[in-house]
């Protein structure tokens, strides 16, 4: 789990408002998109349940590193795989 607390800031903190609004409409999202703190982030991953971590990033840099059961779904694809981030629980991209 330290491994995965580490990588949290790095890849959370550093999206954009913008990317965020851009993603929140292509997975169909209505309403506001939702800042949570490291510290949330980190303990919805030690929670499990319904919570789905997707990271964003290329899938290059998922296979170097990501978080453990986290779904690779690269910005550059969101549009045309969106409907594969399933929608019945809280979703945090990063």
């Amino acid at each position: 789990m330290k491994e995965n607390d580490a990588m949290i800031p790095k890849l959370v903190l550093s999206a954009t408002l913008a990317f965020l609004l851009g993603v929140g409409a292509a997975l169909g999202q209505e309403g506001p998109v939702e800042f949570i703190k490291v510290a949330e982030a980190s303990r919805l991953l030690q929670q499990g349940g319904k919570v789905v971590f997707v990271d964003v990033r290329s899938r290059q840099e998922y296979l170097i590193r990501h978080i453990k059961g986290a779904m690779s779904v690269p910005l550059s694809t969101i549009d045309q795989r969106a409907h594969e981030i399933p929608r019945d629980g809280l979703v945090v991209l990063y």
